[in-house]
């Protein structure tokens, strides 16, 4: 049995390598063919970090364990604030007094009451691929929109040589190094995602847990440690307002993108536990930020504190 997670392990560590040689070889390719860097900040970056949960998704839903497939995006969302959000402020605190993230915000409450809603047909499917995939399209669209508008008003510099305003471009980056990347991160994400969906789902049979509790459990963990590095870094270096942009749009990313690819795969069937707990735990969670964004407030250390006391009880009562 102790192989069987070491495997688990493995998957998710090939996962995260080959998520991050993506975004490294996808952005400095975009960059040398001269797209805009604000470009690829908004669409190859976001869907590059987002690699590890979709290819797990689709990987899931392909091996007919759905329940793996939404646990794994719901688990996530909760992991991103309660967790992710609640660790770095015990650490260093967050200053989100003076972040505006409050449109974005406001857009992830409403992708969150959405998805929620498309939840209660009890599948979700092509029709509810393409709705969320529509949603999507219009947040990406506003946000090049204002982030366009800003660059216009303050920039100095031409928004194809800002390579720097993208993480992990390196102009001086050679060809043959960026073609490398591309194949490790091609080649490593569903040799990952396979090894720890097969594995994480013998875990689950043998200890008795449904594929919907692993993925609220273990492989949204999992998947949201990128995010909770992120997150801690820019605690640590006072950039709050990366840590909360950060973990806002990746819920929104979650919730859109990866479940509006996976649903044009395969259906999804929504397991009523899901109806009745999980996505109310998501929901409440999201609201939890109410404090930082809409008023202001900062996220400190007692807020940090019981911000992760909550996940580890939402972990343990989803476990018991």
């Amino acid at each position: 049995m102790i192989s069987v997670w070491l495997f688990a392990l493995l998957g998710l560590v090939i996962l995260l390598l080959a998520g991050d040689a993506l975004v490294k070889g996808a952005v400095n390719l975009s960059l040398r063919l001269g797209v805009p860097a604000l470009i690829v900040s908004l669409t190859i970056v976001a869907f590059g970090t987002s690699a590890p949960e979709l290819l797990i998704s689709v990987n899931a839903v392909l091996e007919n364990k759905p329940g793996l497939a939404l646990g794994n995006v719901v688990g996530s969302n909760i992991a991103n604030i309660l967790l992710v959000l609640g660790v770095p402020a015990i650490i260093a605190g967050l200053q989100t007094s003076e972040c505006n993230s409050l449109k974005t915000y406001v857009f992830m409450l409403i992708a969150s009451c959405l998805f929620i809603g498309l939840a209660f047909w009890g599948e979700f499917n092509f029709v509810s691929g393409l709705i969320l995939l529509a949603v999507l399209f219009f947040v990406l669209a506003d946000a090049f929109r204002d982030a366009h508008q800003h660059r216009r008003a303050n920039a100095q510099v031409p928004v194809t040589n800002d390579p720097e305003a993208v993480e992990g471009a390196d102009p001086d980056m050679p060809w043959w190094q960026i073609v490398v990347f591309l194949l490790l991160g091609l080649v490593g994400l569903p040799l990952g995602a396979d090894i720890l969906v097969d594995n994480a789902s013998i875990i689950a049979r043998t200890y008795g847990v449904s594929d919907s509790v692993i993925g609220l459990t273990l492989v949204a963990l999992g998947t949201s440690l990128p995010e909770l590095a992120t997150t801690v870094m820019a605690a640590l270096r006072k950039q709050a307002d990366v840590a909360l942009g950060n973990v806002i749009g990746s819920n929104m990313f979650n919730l859109l993108a990866i479940i509006g690819i996976t649903s044009l795969v395969g259906p999804i069937p929504v397991d009523p536990e899901f109806l009745k707990f999980d996505l109310w735990v998501m929901l409440g969670a999201s609201l939890l930020l109410i404090p930082a964004v809409v008023f202001c407030r900062d996220i400190g250390r007692v807020w940090g504190v019981a911000l992760t006391a909550l996940y580890l009880a939402y972990v343990t009562f989803v476990l018991s």
